[in-house]
């Protein structure tokens, strides 16, 4: 029965914020309301953003082998980045005709029924979509954006001034979140605690000023010091990870649905040989062992391989994914403990903050752990290593290549990421096709071109070339 609720609700909510105003207007149901309802259009619009963040398109067939955590073993052309602009069109689309149309009416309903925490919960994940767009794509529509009934061709806004928006956007949810205040239902993420929602929508604000940091430090350290001085806190356990939950099928997890039909995909050997090389005991957490008995145990498929050279590995002789993220039930993970420690971490050694950034990276990594698990003398060991140990001259580097360990699975956070701090460092594989180097954004969908050309041109003209190798804004370095 929760299954069937569910596949219901996300039916509904994907059916209202599809509807054309004239069908509205000739199919009325005398038995049926005619507002709809914000606990249904919550859990709809949640869950269609969260399977198309964690689904094949924006994850497991692009930004997961940009950052090098899986790889293809057949049909491998995506990862030589052989794409057209017909290959990005799923977070566009339900970005702005379902996601963002939905927590726009949420908005709306909380305002009309005098429930701001339905309007702060649905600004924040409002939020987090847009950030999701932007980060992949770019010079984005934002101000303008589900707004159908004043802008059917809306203008792009700059990314600078999107991150800039979202940021006031959040710090909105945070005023208008009130845990004494009225519940909200359909809440599939946080089941209406509003205090969790209060540090999650810090915490984005955190990742988000960071995100800026390399381009404009002054308005990062402003809007840590706003959240310090709010007295606001941020996600302080894997107990207050924000994630969606998901359930036996049909509704399971989009990484679990396509493994039970297709076999294409295989844990990244960029990967499998730095959790090597370090010991790394979330390597069978990440990698599921040979089919074959292969004297590694866990083999990765390079990057860039050719169809043959994946081939010649063989499909028993490599590593899928590990059993805990192939579960029907394993939760795709918006934000987790690790990364807000992470942050931190980063924060201080900036010296946006006077925390002590070693002491949070040690705590990041055991986090990381932990989600998994994990815990103990193993881990502390770990922590000890050479390849491990905080390196206060280049934070960075041990920041990102920790950051990118504790993201696995996350690729389009992953890959954000590793193009802001620039590490791991990766290489492209003499195979790709874009001369060495490796994507750093989305590639508009193609019917930008003919639904809103001129919006288009102005993106293109303002941020470069509609290409994959044309860098963003934030990727300063």
């Amino acid at each position: 029965m929760k299954n069937k609720k569910l596949y219901i609700l996300a039916i509904l909510a994907i059916a209202f914020v599809s509807c054309k105003k004239e069908l509205d207007e000739v199919n009325i149901n005398p038995n049926a309301p005619e507002i709809a309802q914000p606990d249904y259009l919550l859990t709809g619009t949640t869950k269609a953003t969260a399977d198309t963040y964690w689904g094949v398109t924006n994850n497991m067939n692009s930004s997961l082998l940009f950052a090098q955590q899986w790889a293809k073993v057949q049909y491998t052309e995506e990862d030589r980045f052989i794409y057209s602009n017909s290959s990005f069109t799923a977070l566009w689309s339900t970005g702005y005709a379902q996601s963002i149309a939905g927590f726009n009416k949420i908005i709306e309903l909380g305002d009309a029924q005098g429930n701001s925490n339905y309007k702060g919960v649905a600004l924040i994940l409002r939020s987090w979509t847009f950030l999701l767009l932007t980060d992949a794509y770019g010079d984005v529509p934002y101000s303008q954006a589900g707004k159908i009934k004043q802008f059917v061709t809306p203008v792009y806004d700059k990314q600078k001034d999107v991150y800039y928006g979202i940021l006031s956007d959040l710090k909105s949810a945070q005023a208008a979140l009130d845990p004494a205040g009225k519940v909200i239902a359909g809440d599939v993420i946080y089941s209406n605690n509003i205090a969790r929602w209060k540090k999650f929508a810090n915490s984005l604000r955190l990742r988000i000023a960071l995100r800026i940091a390399d381009k404009d430090p002054a308005k990062a350290k402003q809007v840590i010091d706003e959240i310090q001085a709010e007295g606001g806190g941020y996600i302080s356990s894997n107990s207050e990870n924000a994630i969606f939950k998901y359930d036996a099928s049909p509704q399971q997890n989009p990484v679990a649905a396509s493994f039970e039909t297709r076999n294409d995909y295989r844990i990244s050997k960029t990967i499998v040989d730095k959790l090597f090389s370090l010991n790394d005991s979330r390597l069978p957490v990440y990698a599921s062992k040979t089919e074959n008995v292969t004297p590694q145990v866990y083999v990765g498929i390079p990057n860039g391989s050719t169809n043959s050279e994946a081939s010649a590995i063989g499909l028993a002789n490599s590593s899928k994914p590990g059993a805990y993220f192939l579960d029907a039930k394993a939760p795709a993970v918006i934000f987790s403990y690790a990364e807000l420690l992470f942050d931190r971490a980063e924060a201080a050694a900036r010296g946006f903050t006077a925390e002590d950034a070693e002491d949070l990276y040690k705590q990041a990594i055991r986090a990381s752990f932990l989600q998994y698990n994990i815990g103990g003398t193993v881990v502390e060991e770990y922590i000890r290593q050479s390849g491990v140990v905080y390196n206060a001259t280049n934070y960075k580097k041990s920041i990102g290549e920790q950051k990118w360990l504790a993201l696995f699975g996350q690729g389009l956070e992953a890959w954000a990421e590793q193009r802001r701090l620039d590490y791991p460092q990766l290489t492209a594989s003499v195979n790709t096709v874009l001369n060495g180097k490796i994507p750093v954004r989305f590639i508009y969908p193609g019917t930008e071109q003919s639904l809103n050309g001129q919006n288009y041109k102005n993106a293109v003209s303002s941020q470069g070339a509609d290409l994959l190798t044309t860098k963003l804004w934030f990727d300063a370095f």
